[in-house]
Parts: C-alpha cells; sequence; structure tokens
C-alpha cells in the first residue's frame, strides 16, 4: 500500500512510500500475469467449447435432417420444449400416457380376441361335424338310443 504525504521537498511521497511504490510494481507484474494466464485460460475453454459444438453438430446433423423430414424435427422440437417447459408432471401428460398405453396394448387385445374367436369357431365346426355322424348313422338316437 502506497502512502502519499505532501512534503514539497521530496516531490510528495516520504521515504516509505517509495519503497512501497516499488512493491507495487513487482505486484503489478504479477497481478497482470495472473490476468493474462486467466485470459489465455479461458481463451483455451472458449475453443474448446466451440470444437465440442462443432463436433455435436457434425455428429447430429441436423440442418440435414431438418431437409430430409421436417415434420419429425418440428414433432421432435415440440416435444423437447414440452419436456424442457416443465409438461412432464401434468395432467394433460398423464392423460396422454394413459390414451397412449391404451392404444399400444389394442394390438394384443384384438390378437386375443381373434385367437378367441379363431377357437370358437374351429370348436363349433367340430361340434357340427360330431353331430352329423352321429345322425348320419343309423336312426334318431343312434345305436344308444334317443337321446334327450
Amino acid at each position: 500500500m502506497t502512502t502519499f504525504q505532501s512534503n514539497p521537498g521530496n516531490g510528495g511521497q516520504s521515504a516509505n512510500g517509495g519503497q512501497a511504490q516499488g512493491n507495487q510494481g513487482q505486484g503489478q507484474a504479477g497481478f497482470g500475469h495472473r490476468v493474462d494466464r486467466i485470459g489465455s485460460d479461458a481463451q483455451q475453454l472458449w475453443d474448446d467449447a466451440r470444437g465440442a459444438v462443432t463436433d455435436l453438430q457434425e455428429s447430429l446433423d441436423l440442418k440435414g435432417r431438418v431437409d430430409r423430414n421436417p415434420y419429425l424435427m418440428l414433432a421432435a422440437a415440440f416435444g423437447v420444449g414440452y419436456v424442457l417447459g416443465g409438461g412432464l408432471f401434468t395432467r394433460t401428460t398423464g392423460r396422454i400416457i394413459r390414451l397412449g398405453v391404451r392404444l399400444a396394448a389394442l394390438p394384443m387385445v384384438k390378437d386375443e380376441l381373434i385367437g378367441m374367436a379363431e377357437a370358437a369357431l374351429h370348436g363349433v365346426e367340430v361340434g357340427a361335424g360330431r353331430v352329423s355322424n352321429m345322425t348320419g348313422s343309423g336312426g334318431v338316437g343312434g345305436p344308444q338310443g334317443p337321446q334327450v
């Protein structure tokens, strides 16, 4: 720290002040060196971040994807905005998820219903075949007599 005294005999500085100013010059040089080093480190960080963004852009090829599938990319942007905007934990999202689960389960339920219907038809055909065999083999009741 420099102390200044108004003494016309030595140019406004005390003897002690001259020494403090010399130490301050060394402090300024050290401080300037630190500022330069911080500036160069910040520049290096900026260059690294810029390179990472460029690499990400090249790997994602967003411009090419938008050119090839503009509606899909619009839907993706909507989805990302919805998630980042806090839309995940709302009633609307719950309703959409329930609807999605129902729609996803629909093909499985349809396949099960078709399988059950085919099995029922097959059972009816087999039953009809037995009845026709029984009626065609000898009279009203067949070999055992009339059935009630």
